[in-house]
């Protein structure tokens, strides 16, 4: 029983590396091109970075373990809130009553609000997939213009913002993005096929549901990236980079990946996710509202407090 744990690790591993790697070379093959830097932070850094999570949900839905593919998605919005907000803020406080995250905190509680009504339905088809990927495309067409209208009040900011892109190297040779582009086409959907099919063995071995899974090990496997950003944003007292970072995660968990996902095949919703789960998301989003509207500062108490509430999550559909 040892090996599945082994093989979805090593499958967790080569997803997060395949991803790197593709936003590495991604990235660079389109400012070879032309393509303005702007263009590429909005959307093939965003689609980049979420790579792992569209590869699980997709592998998923062909081997029909739909409670895979969904709980993925619902879990790591709540383990991005309660988890990956709460680790950093044990290690130092954030001061969030200097950020302005308003914009894009209605936003996700607008996409989650969307995503619920869209999950009692009773199924994620092509319609609903049509539904999230406008709402989507909206959110990206309002971050393009409220970061143009951004740089042309500040004359001061460089004309060529390339190298504030994730993985941009403009003196990188055309070998090395062939090679990471490779790597990352090859890599993710072999580290996703590994995960998923180990994490269903892993269910059936336990006698837990493809669901429980998915809202855990998947989850918060695939959720280690932007605990990483946090951690180092916490550090450097960057609240704004770690609360975007976890914000426009979550938007983009719902409206993008089901969204693409569904274009493979219909997501069927376990009534589990109707009765308890999307409200544990929705109500963790929620959370945030005295940081973000209150002027609060996450401290360790708060990182206390979400880290005990997530805990009392996994025990609630552990135990």
């Amino acid at each position: 029983m040892i090996m599945p744990w082994v093989l979805s690790v090593l499958g967790l591993l080569i997803l997060l590396l395949a991803g790197d790697a593709l936003v590495k070379g991604a990235v660079n093959l389109s400012l070879r091109l032309g393509v303005p830097a702007l263009v590429v932070s909005l959307t093939i850094v965003a689609f980049g970075t979420s790579a792992p999570e569209l590869l699980v949900s997709i592998k998923a839905i062909l081997d029909n373990a739909p409670g895979i593919a969904l709980g993925n998605v619902v879990g790591s919005n709540t383990a991005n809130i309660l988890l990956v907000l709460g680790i950093p803020a044990l290690l130092a406080t954030m001061h969030s009553s200097e950020c302005n995250t308003r914009k894009t905190f209605n936003m996700m509680i607008a996409a989650s609000v969307l995503f619920i009504l869209l999950a009692f339905r009773g199924v994620f088809d092509v319609w609903s997939g049509i539904i999230l990927l406008s709402g989507l495309a909206y959110v990206l067409f309002d971050a393009y213009r409220d970061t143009k209208k951004h740089r042309a009040r500040n004359s001061e900011a460089s004309s060529d913002d390339s190298e504030e892109l994730e993985g941009a190297d403009p003196s990188m040779p055309g070998w090395r993005i062939g090679f990471f582009l490779v790597l990352g086409l090859v890599g993710l959907p072999l580290g996703a096929s590994l995960l998923v099919d180990n994490a269903s063995i892993i269910a059936r071995a336990y006698g837990v549901s493809d669901t429980v899974i998915g809202l855990t090990l998947v989850a918060i496997g695939t959720s280690l990236p932007e605990l990483a950003t946090t951690v180092m944003a916490a550090l450097r007292r960057q609240a704004d980079v770690a609360l975007g970072n976890v914000i426009g995660s979550n938007i983009f968990n719902l409206l993008g990946i089901i969204g693409v996902a569904t274009l493979v095949g219909p997501i069927e919703v376990d009534p589990e996710f109707l009765r308890f789960d999307l409200w544990v998301m929705l109500g963790a989003s929620l959370l945030l509202f005295p940081f973000v509207y209150l002027g609060w500062d996450i401290t360790r108490r708060w990182g206390v407090v979400l880290c005990a509430v997530y805990a009392a999550y996994l025990a609630a559909i552990l135990i």
